[in-house]
């Protein structure tokens, strides 16, 4: 083991040693993205991230529904939304329910506040809300402002569910970055203080290149590890060519 200053072993150029500077990086990657996805037990937690967006977008859809629908007021409505997110179901199936429970709020009384929310025509929406309580096929002007408040809800929706999931992909990134230079720094503290004699300081370990190394390591490890094992393989194939091509200049 080399000490606080000596020049690594594994940044030597040895194809076996990147290997396995790929594979760890991997593997601390993997292990970080294990612990991101464990804190989901706690109410959810990384799984919290992009809500924000959808509750902003379908708050104005919402309305305190009455009689029987009350049980599917604008409070309810939100934990499905919410309930169906944490536990991640397929983002086309999430849009559809909300859209669903959109349209369960469309009442003669709550037709203004959707119309205004989407843009439509009002007196139509709130037309076509009464003939369908009463059970009055409505006029097509009323089904075209129907379709017309359909787009708009939809594209409300899709903006909304695809910033939230960027949001939360994003987050989970960051969150797996930040543990796995955590736990490089860890494993690099220990892997320091066998290699040194006698007592050994922190400050020392953050003055050498194993710090440093670490913190590549970790900063590193969460994007690398989805792809290391097609690196590692091209490198293999890239440094078998090139010994293959060896013999056949020297000719």
């Amino acid at each position: 083991m080399p000490d606080g200053g000596a020049a690594p072993d594994i940044l030597n150029g040895n194809l076996g040693n990147i290997l396995n500077f790929l594979s760890a990086a991997a593997g601390l990657g993997m292990a970080a993205m294990g612990l991101v996805d464990a804190a989901k037990a706690f109410c959810g937690g990384p799984s919290n991230f992009g809500f924000d967006f959808i509750k902003t977008a379908v708050a104005p859809f919402l309305t305190d529904m009455q009689g029987a629908r009350a049980v599917f007021g604008k409070a309810a409505v939100l934990r499905t939304l919410k309930a169906n997110w944490l536990n991640g179901v397929d983002k086309a199936d999430q849009k559809a329910k909300a859209k669903a429970l959109i349209h369960l709020g469309l009442t003669p009384e709550s037709a203004p506040q959707l119309a205004a929310a989407a843009g439509v025509d009002a007196a139509k929406l709130t037309a076509l809300a009464q003939k369908t309580a009463s059970g009055v096929t409505p006029d097509p002007e009323e089904i075209n402002v129907l379709g017309q408040f359909d787009v708009v809800v939809s594209a409300v929706l899709d903006a909304a569910y695809e910033r939230g999931d960027q949001q939360y992909r994003n987050a989970c990134k960051l969150l797996a970055m930040v543990a796995a230079t955590i736990l490089a720094a860890i494993g690099g503290w220990i892997v320091y203080g066998r290699g040194m004699s006698g007592s050994v300081s922190v400050w020392s370990y953050f003055a050498s290149w194993h710090f440093g190394l670490s913190l590549v390591v970790g900063i590193a490890a969460a994007p690398l590890a989805p792809v290391a094992k097609d690196l590692a393989t091209s490198l293999q194939v890239a440094v078998s060519a090139v010994r293959a091509a060896r013999p056949m200049s020297r000719r």
